[in-house]
């Protein structure tokens, strides 16, 4: 990992600083997010699949995320991940083997995470709020897998955009069922409670089947939102790209 960058980081999270060091830092998170806008603004519209680093192929999550990936492709999306390893790498695999596209939008950390080899562009991030904008940014639909902290965190954002209007309705999939059982538990007793409705628990397909999922996000993108899968944004060479 690059030592300045969790440094800065850090540093950030301490309060204030230097105005000096805190301009500094408003410039390198920009060129974070231009390297990402550079490295995706021609692909497809993605559907991105968050889930765990730690599945490994012979794990039966591993497994789903690879047939997930596949039957996004087939349906002409461009996977998008976090690029690094376990459900990550399934999908994106899943997706090359398909003939479809596949990319990874990586976080630089000193173990686990580093770019799978089944993806045809990728871009590393050092912040991990530049790197969740860019995961969302793509992406019309999100498809969520068996994982940590960080899956949960990337679901329950999608949820939160979604459910305050800052993003459109775009279709959520909650996958694995055993694994998720008392997450939809503790959804059901946050209606009783009251914090948050009954429509809220809508806002995303709860499925093992990948089919079923397929079958809902292109009922709710292509047909809901016109989706055209074939856009064509083209380079402009002499800005370098590609």
């Amino acid at each position: 990992m690059n030592p300045r960058r969790k440094h800065d980081e850090q540093v950030f999270f301490e309060g204030p600083n230097t105005r000096s060091w805190e301009l500094g830092f408003v410039f390198r998170v920009c060129m974070q997010f231009l390297r990402g806008f550079r490295k995706f603004h021609f692909l497809n519209p993605c559907v991105t699949v968050f889930g765990s680093a730690r599945f490994r192929e012979g794990d039966v999550y591993y497994a789903m995320a690879r047939n997930a990936g596949a039957e996004l492709a087939r349906a002409g999306f461009t996977v998008m991940t976090g690029g690094g390893p376990g459900i990550m790498e399934a999908a994106n695999r899943g997706a090359q083997e398909a003939g479809g596209k596949s990319v990874g939008c990586n976080i630089v950390l000193p173990m686990e995470q580093k770019p799978n080899p089944y993806l045809d562009r990728w871009v590393s991030i050092d912040f991990f709020f530049v790197r969740k904008v860019l995961l969302s940014k793509y992406s019309f639909a999100f498809v969520v897998l068996p994982g940590g902290y960080g899956t949960l965190d990337e679901f329950f954002e999608a949820l939160t955009l979604i459910q305050t209007g800052k993003m459109k309705r775009f279709p959520v999939v909650l996958m694995g069922r055993d694994y998720h059982r008392e997450l939809q538990e503790h959804l059901l007793f946050m209606k009783e409670q009251g914090t948050i409705d009954a429509a809220d628990l809508e806002l995303f397909l709860f499925t093992d089947d990948v089919l079923h999922m397929k079958e809902h996000i292109v009922q709710h993108t292509t047909e809901r939102f016109q989706l055209r899968l074939k856009r064509k944004i083209r380079p402009i060479t002499i800005l370098g790209e590609k």
